[in-house]
């Protein structure tokens, strides 16, 4: 008989369910996986669970693992640690990452799945994906010692951004949010806070994380003169205007886009990015990221709850989740 898991489907705008999914058996080079722990990416998923994937990136914005196409329905999701149940010795018994969707149990092949680190609790390791755009984000602006910087917008990938600048040495940074309740985790993180009208200026780099045009306008207000904005945001498919007039010109300011598809330097490879991800994630202040958690069962409740998600990343667990 055919062995099936459970797995988290986005059906339709705004709906989602879970559905029984086929668990081949592993072949030759596969590892079979199940499942810890998952993270929902606030941004991007939920992006995806509204149906706003703009046509023209439906390809670029593919899982690795996903199935079903844009707009839906999808099994969709890259934040995934679990536990290696068959393939080769090495790996038998080890926490790994892979980039999978919400489901119970999975076969994947060996080369998809990183290891997590003996340092590293499963559970912190589900932000390992968050951390490597972060890390992405930072060979990108290449930020110099002493630099004035901020980050606008206090998310998943702001925090991590912000959590990895506070080690640069004689940097002062600042998170900035609409939000005041992100002062808590400024402070965990060992960063100043400032919600936009407090915001100190004059500044050498900007990482703009929100994903809003009036983010986007306070980071360019921000900057010193040949300062830079590092937009890491991801708009769907909105247009968002840029304000080019007023001191962008005088000030000789740049805007640069980052994004976790292409890596930032030349000389490493998309598995050495992950596995410093995951190195760095040995460090306890990244707690202070996972602000929610919740059974795998009750997941397509919590996604379309009055008010969206309100956690800061919404951590899943699979300890009481049973294959079918």
């Amino acid at each position: 008989m055919t062995r099936t898991a459970r797995a988290l489907w986005f059906t339709s705008a705004g709906t989602c369910a879970i559905r029984s999914a086929p668990l081949p058996d592993p072949g030759p080079g596969e590892v079979l996986v199940r499942t810890l722990h998952t993270a929902v990416s606030r941004g991007t998923e939920s992006l995806v669970l509204r149906g706003e994937v703009p046509a023209n990136q439906r390809s670029a914005m593919r899982a690795p693992f996903q199935e079903g196409d844009f707009p839906f329905p999808v099994k969709y999701g890259y934040l995934n640690v679990g536990v290696v149940e068959h393939g080769p010795p090495a790996l038998v018994g080890r926490a790994v990452f892979c980039l999978y969707p919400h489901q119970t149990r999975y076969v994947v092949p060996e080369h998809a799945v990183t290891p997590v680190p003996d340092a590293v609790p499963p559970a912190r390791a589900v932000l390992a994906g968050t951390v490597e755009t972060a890390v992405n984000a930072l060979w990108d602006a290449r930020p110099r010692v002493g630099d004035r910087i901020a980050v606008v917008g206090g998310g998943m990938v702001g925090c991590s951004v912000a959590a990895l600048l506070a080690r640069f040495p004689g940097a002062r940074v600042q998170l900035v949010d609409v939000d005041p309740a992100r002062r808590a985790v400024a402070d965990a993180l060992g960063v100043a806070f400032a919600t936009p009208g407090e915001a100190e200026g004059g500044l050498d780099l900007v990482v703009h994380a929100s994903a809003s045009e009036a983010g986007l306008e306070t980071s360019l207000g921000l900057l010193a003169p040949e300062g830079t904005v590092l937009e890491l945001s991801w708009y769907g498919d909105r247009r968002v205007g840029v304000p080019l007039g007023e001191h962008f010109h005088a000030r000789r300011l740049t805007v640069r886009a980052s994004q976790v598809g292409v890596v930032g330097r030349p000389d490493r490879s998309n598995a050495q990015r992950l596995a410093l991800a995951l190195d760095l994630l040995a460090d306890p202040v990244f707690d202070a990221l996972v602000t929610g958690a919740s059974p795998f069962d009750d997941l397509p409740g919590v996604l379309t709850g009055p008010g969206g998600l309100p956690a800061l990343c919404h951590r899943v667990d699979y300890g009481a989740a049973h294959d079918r």
